[in-house]
């Protein structure tokens, strides 16, 4: 029997602006209230990014983490806590010489990534694997920065997300895998409707299902008006699910979405509605093997 589909949430994310909906938690306290109530509508998985409270800029700030994780732990020991490793990727090549950056670059130092991860030890990271045109400028993470990345979030006991963008990406991977520096199967997630990235089809899902190690666990979510087709597409083809204002914030075309609870409601119903019901936190710790952490107050 195969086991029920398990829910992210991903509640804020870097793209999105504050200027594009009032309701983006930005705030420490608001980013873990959302995670929460996303939780109590029927996530079984938050993605954590944060934010400079003062501006609403995306932040790799190690305290800000640590507010939202021990918020969350201090109120829900069960709920899988997944914070990204994707800030530091990018790259604006400048006008007049494309080897110098422009304003806009957020290069960092792989290790410098990870720093949140080491110091907090969350259930769950992702790992980019993508190098690839996003708008005009470039995301550069190279299979040494990623190998180097891989082996620093093993060291620290937490489990990565794979995060593949494009077909390349799950063939690095599957070298990493076979070469030793990932464990395979491995816990993998399909991002679509990207530009220049995956296209959202039934035949996207299918084919990188397709290439997928045996017993792989695996999601996919789709961007903008994607998201919830997406949700359903991936049920059907036997996938995990995700939704969250950091991929979409509307709940009908032209309609807001007031918080994250309401898309994971808006989710769960389409899994209802399909024959299924989704796995709570407590399953799916059980499902990858994750111990509970405490709070580090």
């Amino acid at each position: 029997m195969n086991p029920r589909p398990f829910l992210t949430c991903a509640v804020t994310g870097n793209l999105t602006q504050p200027s594009m909906t009032p309701h983006l938690p930005i705030t420490p306290e608001h980013i873990a209230r959302d995670c929460l109530e996303a939780a109590d509508a029927g996530a079984a998985a938050v993605h954590i990014h944060v934010r400079d409270p003062a501006t609403g800029k995306p932040s790799m700030e190690v305290e800000l983490y640590r507010d939202v994780v021990d918020r969350i732990r201090r109120e829900n020991r069960e709920l899988v806590i997944n914070l990204t490793t994707g800030p530091g990727g990018r790259f604006v090549p400048s006008e007049d010489d494309p080897r110098v950056a422009a304003p806009g670059t957020t290069l960092m130092p792989p290790l410098e990534r990870l720093r949140h991860i080491e110091l907090l030890r969350p259930d769950v990271c992702s790992l980019d694997l993508n190098t690839m045109n996003s708008g005009a400028d470039v995301v550069m993470n190279t299979p040494r920065n990623v190998r180097r990345m891989a082996e620093a979030i093993r060291a620290a006991g937490v489990l990565p997300e794979l995060e593949i963008f494009d077909s390349g990406d799950l063939h690095l991977a599957l070298d990493l895998i076979r070469e030793g520096t990932l464990q395979g199967p491995g816990l993998w997630t399909f991002v679509t409707g990207v530009k220049y990235g995956f296209g959202f089809s039934p035949e996207t899902l299918l084919y990188a299902r397709g290439l997928l190690p045996a017993g792989a666990v695996w999601s996919a979510f789709g961007i903008g008006r994607h998201e919830f087709p997406c949700v359903a597409m991936a049920l059907v083809a036997g996938g995990n699910l995700r939704v969250g204002l950091e991929d979409n914030i509307y709940l009908d075309k032209g309609v807001l979405a007031r918080s994250n609870a309401e898309l994971v409601t808006r989710a769960r119903r389409i899994v209802n509605d399909l024959g299924a019901e989704l796995a709570s936190a407590a399953e799916l710790r059980e499902r990858l093997r994750l111990p509970q952490r405490a709070t580090s107050a």
